[in-house]
């Protein structure tokens, strides 16, 4: 028997399946090197560490009932410490709220703050994450092209004066996916003078910024203004199945995103989330596995750079790799990269087209590879690979 299905939401309409995720499906063949996704490197995750917190957790019965749905107390103690720290004034766990990875905070966030049809200003290119959340929270979306500095803030406050109002700006601050860059201190400052002026929130977000190689980076926006509404993750540096994350913002937005969270899921996991206090909290162990996760990542990304730059040469552009998990990289031979991707394939080797993030033809040559997942010598092979697809374009 056929049936006909009652129609779904309109919201629908407009949102689309992110072209990484998609990605990540045609890439699981064994045969295949992905520097597509954004995955953390395996051997890396601390998991012994996290199976000697996790038998200590599951001594307690609370670790197995559900939570406050702020996030568990001792956790959102330790997040809103390290955030003082980071921002320079005094942070109250009262302005912490625990979710199920940053993923989530970005969409509680959009809800709390961003009317249907309200502005919302990204980056160009932008973050596909944030496109989609902002999708389904009907925005009107600007994209505002960001640089070797990070966002164009100047280019920002020509439209200001030209009478856009936004509700919320999106940035990736430091070490920005899929660009690779961070902020500068200057554009940081201007930024939140600029939100001070128009009224509105700045979304920093921020998932990548312990994982710098040579230099800190400079300090959070959230540093210049009480406007900002910071998230950041335990996926980057500890695990990303633990599936723990947080938004630090003034108190009457973390109760709007605590009241939005009790309809979406009650609580997070008690048990994951006293794992990540454990292991956050063990500040001689986890300086030692960050310095780990610097040195290794840091080497990765200084030998896909080289091999980029070495086999490329001026048919390349690529930018400086300081931190995080991405190089973007850029043909200048007029190679459209979403054609070329097919053929990379091919020949056993995967990256993100730089269209997947801006609709614009300024960026068909370009194209995202994350260095993070793989050791130097794959790396080396993959670059092999992606120059021999590339010289039958």
């Amino acid at each position: 028997m056929t049936s006909t299905f009652p129609t779904l939401a309109r919201r629908l309409d407009t949102v689309h399946s992110s072209a990484i995720r998609d990605l990540l499906a045609l890439t699981a063949r064994g045969d295949v090197i992905s520097m597509a996704g954004g995955l953390p490197a395996t051997e890396l995750i601390p998991l012994q560490r996290i199976r000697d917190a996790a038998h200590d957790v599951l001594a307690e019965t609370a670790s197995v009932q559900y939570g406050e749905t702020s996030g568990v107390r001792g956790l959102r103690d330790i997040v809103a410490a390290r955030e003082s720290a980071a921002i320079g004034r005094r942070i109250d766990a009262s302005e912490v709220v625990v979710t199920h990875g940053s993923q989530q905070a970005l969409t509680l966030v959009a809800q709390a703050v961003v009317d249907p049809g309200a502005v919302v200003v990204v980056d160009e290119p932008a973050y596909t994450g944030a496109l989609q959340v902002f999708s389904i929270a009907s925005a009107d979306v600007r994209a505002v092209p960001i640089d070797n500095e990070g966002m164009d803030v100047t280019a920002l406050e020509r439209l200001l004066a030209e009478g856009l109002r936004p509700a919320l700006v999106h940035t990736v601050s430091n070490f920005h996916n899929p660009r690779g860059v961070t902020m500068s201190a200057d554009r940081r400052r201007a930024l939140a003078e600029l939100a001070e002026r128009y009224g509105f929130w700045i979304l920093e977000d921020d998932p990548y910024g312990e994982i710098w190689f040579d230099a800190q980076p400079p300090a959070p926006i959230a540093s210049h203004s009480d406007r900002v509404i910071r998230l950041s993750s335990a996926s980057k540096i500890l695990a990303p199945a633990l599936r723990v994350g947080w938004l630090v913002a003034p108190k009457p937005v973390c109760d709007a995103v605590e009241l939005l969270k009790q309809g979406a899921d009650l609580c997070g996991s008690s048990m994951t989330q006293q794992i990540a206090a454990r292991l956050l909290s063990d500040s001689p162990w986890l300086t030692a596995h960050l310095d780990t996760l610097r040195a290794e990542y840091g080497s990765r990304a200084a030998a896909l750079h080289r091999a980029l730059t070495t086999t490329f040469g001026d048919a390349m552009s690529v930018s400086p790799a300081d931190g995080g998990m991405f190089v973007w990289a850029t043909l200048n031979d007029g190679t459209d990269a979403t054609a070329l991707l097919p053929r990379a394939l091919d020949h056993g080797v995967a990256f993100v087209p730089g269209r997947a993030f801006a609709d614009d033809r300024v960026y068909e040559g370009a194209m995202r590879l994350c260095f993070a997942s793989a050791e130097p010598d794959v790396l080396h092979e993959a670059v092999r690979r992606l120059a021999s697809a590339h010289a039958l374009s």
